[in-house]
């Protein structure tokens, strides 16, 4: 089922989620939905948050051919290193875009769709989407990490939007 998501003014969106305390049939129905949500909004990561849920659930589908799409639950980033800058945007947040910096490596542990712990260690552009995606779980947007320059280009085109 598609799920409506939710846009930068909702609360949801800036409160810390809670951690998942065991994978039910629930949560794997919201991860069904979620991917289907994703997919036809044709986005490349999705936080539960997004889509009203306040717990910590996330996936992820970079689109690109060395990595399959997969939901993590409760991901925690446990070291990152170095820096990149990305431009990035965000289904709550349409048609508005700003380069971010981000680590370039991350380490990330969580639990997959069975409940067994994962490890995934990512850069380019999987270390950003995993990031990106946690950091909803934390209620921080993209936009709470750009510089003034940045945030000026983004008043810019909320502006041009309301034309």
């Amino acid at each position: 089922m598609i799920l409506p998501i939710i846009y930068e003014e909702n609360p949801i969106l800036h409160r810390p989620s809670q951690p998942v305390t065991a994978v039910t049939n629930d949560i794997l129905i919201l991860i069904d939905d979620m991917f289907e949500t994703m997919d036809q909004s044709k986005g490349i990561g999705l936080a539960a948050p997004q889509v009203g849920k306040n717990i910590r659930v996330i996936i992820v589908d970079t689109q690109q051919k060395k990595s399959k799409p997969f939901a993590l639950i409760n991901p925690e980033i446990v070291h990152a290193e170095g820096e990149q800058l990305y431009e990035e945007g965000c289904l709550s947040c349409p048609g508005l875009t700003g380069v971010v910096k981000r680590a370039a490596k991350v380490t990330v542990l969580g639990l997959d769709e069975n409940g067994n712990d994962i490890k995934i260690d990512a850069e380019k552009l999987l270390a950003v989407v995993l990031q990106h995606e946690i950091d909803h779980l934390d209620g921080i947007l993209f936009l709470d990490r750009l510089n003034e320059e940045e945030k000026q280009k983004v008043e810019k085109q909320r502006n041009v939007a309301k034309m």
